[in-house]
């Protein structure tokens, strides 16, 4: 092989991540949970490392149903927001939904607004531009509704922390019901209704739903208040779910409780779309009709072109490829979106290319718990995805600004330690806005201000975190023997999907194999091995591997992290319909 590129050496210098390896379970008490689920024993260990350990539990994860939703009159202000709602559409009054401008606010809007129309109300939106307007609810946006004759304005993935720009609405004439998910502060919105689960006092069992996962509550609490049947609500609220678990793994909210019952049932109905927009969505994807896609790819493939209008142009066109039933318009506007995230992955390579270009001229030490990068012209459209990237490569809280006009604006992301809000809330005065919540948030601050951001920010952190915490973790959730990877086992742990954050694909230790033979060399930067256990064999694929080849000579006895995976290209070839995916190896210990 070639040598690695100075670049390419900057980027792959790593820290060996520590091996956070399960405890010992008693053999006789995991194998009765096994026989009583009808499970083989790798499974059973992941559900048991991941502590569903009484049976009822294991089975509602593993059998997720709508019979098992809450009832959302369990939320606190759901009851006055219904009753408000319900009057509005009885009298015919103009409503205007206000929502924010990603995947979740966007499919927040669609939902609420079909919702109302097929009760028989009327339903206007707002988005905000996100360069033109930035991130919450803004008075004159209110004040224009006013005079437009709107009465009552139902905010949707925003407005928990807009209890200024509420009160002076409320002024106006206007009533405002608050939807939301995020953190409130100690001043919530005196509105006719606040609905987030995370309030104070608010009894709501799932504290972790995204801004549609509230929405799709008020929602599937307004439709038995108009007298709707049973069967007809459960047939809409069904559709909605599809695009509520879009937002739900878009939002990157964790994919256990009520969460993962949305994102299973929302995704395989994916597999049957009616909406020619979203159908259309998926198409540029690449998705053949027919076929749902995972979390995963949903997160990959189809959350970022959504993202994309919001970041790069205008979100209405979202909205209106959803809302549209014209074929050739939703074509369009889904190719327009594709088009747009083409250009945000290069807006955000070329970001991510200058941070790290900055880390070459002044390299991350272990005094920097805590990093903020700042410059002019950055697009703001895009820094919180160049924020996740700088999180995954040095394994610290990361913000991302973009000056201009004197003012600096971006996002942040976290570690699993650190929580981003508690940081800024301890240096308000720094920001003219802030919000978010643990591992997201987004500011706005003088640029001027930058420097001193950057300094309170990493007091912060290290006052909190310890330097272990900045090393990488490599959470197994069991060992396993070659020998227990077969078709049935790994389909079994191929059901415990969806995937994504809180419930991320398992990861197996697969301890003291042997390299069986040379590594294999995939497009330069990819590896294929083949390991040995005892009389088994298994091939492994790793995904720019190819760098630590002299790690796997022939003979090498070495501890691997694997996880499995769907593999249509290998069952095409009449292989299994799964593979190995290598995340991490050491020497066996």
């Amino acid at each position: 092989m070639t040598a690695p590129s100075a670049a390419t050496t900057r980027r792959t210098n790593r820290v060996a991540p520590r091996w956070n390896l399960p405890e010992a379970v008693d053999a006789n008490a995991l194998g009765k949970f096994a026989r009583s689920l009808e499970l083989g024993l790798p499974a059973a260990r992941v559900l048991w490392s991941r502590g569903l350990r009484d049976l009822s539990s294991a089975r509602a994860f593993l059998s997720p149903s709508l019979d098992l939703l809450h009832d959302p009159m369990l939320m606190a202000g759901m009851e006055r927001a219904v009753d408000r709602l319900t009057r509005a559409i009885r009298d015919k009054e103009k409503i205007l939904i206000y929502g924010d401008y990603d995947v979740d606010g966007t499919t927040s809007i669609v939902i609420l607004k079909k919702a109302i129309e097929l009760a028989g109300g009327e339903a206007q939106y707002h988005v905000p531009h996100r360069l033109k307007e930035g991130y919450g609810m803004r008075p004159e946006v209110l004040a224009d509704a006013v005079a437009n004759g709107v009465r009552l304005v139902i905010s949707v993935d925003t407005g928990i922390r807009a209890a200024d720009v509420v009160r002076a609405a409320t002024a106006l004439g206007l009533d405002m019901i608050i939807t939301d998910h995020h953190l409130p502060d100690a001043d919530v919105p005196p509105a006719v209704a606040v609905v987030n689960p995370n309030q104070r006092d608010c009894p709501y069992p799932e504290k972790n739903l995204c801004g549609a996962g509230v929405t799709f509550k008020l929602i599937q609490a307004l439709l038995p208040r108009l007298g709707w049947p049973a069967a007809k609500a459960r047939k809409l609220l069904e559709s909605f779910l599809k695009l509520v678990a879009i937002a739900t793994v878009a939002d990157v909210v964790p994919l256990t409780g009520e969460n993962r019952l949305i994102v299973k049932t929302g995704l395989a109905g994916l597999s049957d779309v009616r909406n020619v927009g979203l159908r259309a969505l998926l198409e540029v994807a690449g998705f053949e009709s027919g076929k749902a896609p995972s979390a995963s790819q949903v997160a990959f493939r189809v959350a970022p072109r959504i993202n994309a209008a919001g970041r790069m142009a205008n979100a209405r066109d979202v909205i209106e490829m959803f809302l549209t039933d014209d074929v050739v318009l939703a074509r369009n506007l889904a190719t327009q979106l594709h088009e747009l995230n083409a250009d945000r992955q290069q807006t955000e390579k070329d970001i991510v290319e200058s941070i790290l270009a900055q880390c070459d001229e002044m390299p991350v030490t272990a005094e920097d718990f805590a990093l903020v990068f700042s410059r002019e012209g950055w697009h703001r459209g895009v820094i919180g995805i160049v924020a996740s990237r700088i999180v995954e490569r040095f394994n610290r809280p990361v913000f991302v600004l973009g000056e201009e006009n004197g003012l600096a604006q971006g996002s942040g992301r976290s570690i699993r330690a650190f929580h981003l809000l508690d940081a800024l809330e301890s240096m308000p005065e720094l920001f003219h806005k802030f919000g978010g919540h643990k591992q997201a948030a987004g500011l706005t601050m003088d640029a001027g201000a930058v420097d001193e951001f950057r300094r309170r920010l990493n007091a912060h952190a290290t006052s909190v975190l310890t330097p272990d915490q900045l090393r990488p973790m490599l959470d197994i959730d069991a060992e396993v023997e070659v020998a227990e990877l077969n078709e049935q086992s790994v389909h079994e742990i191929l059901g415990l999907a969806p995937f994504g954050f809180g419930n991320p694909a398992p990861l197996f230790a697969l301890r003291n194999v042997e390299i069986a033979g040379p590594p294999k060399v995939l497009k330069d930067v990819h590896l294929r091995l083949k390991v040995k256990q005892g009389t088994r064999f298994l091939s492994v694929i790793g995904w720019n591997f190819a760098e630590r080849i002299e790690e796997f000579a022939v003979g090498n006895r070495v501890d691997l992290a694997v996880a499995l995976e769907e593999d249509e290209y290998s069952a095409s070839r009449g292989y299994e319909n799964w593979s190995a995916k290598l995340r991490e190896a050491r020497p066996a210990a």
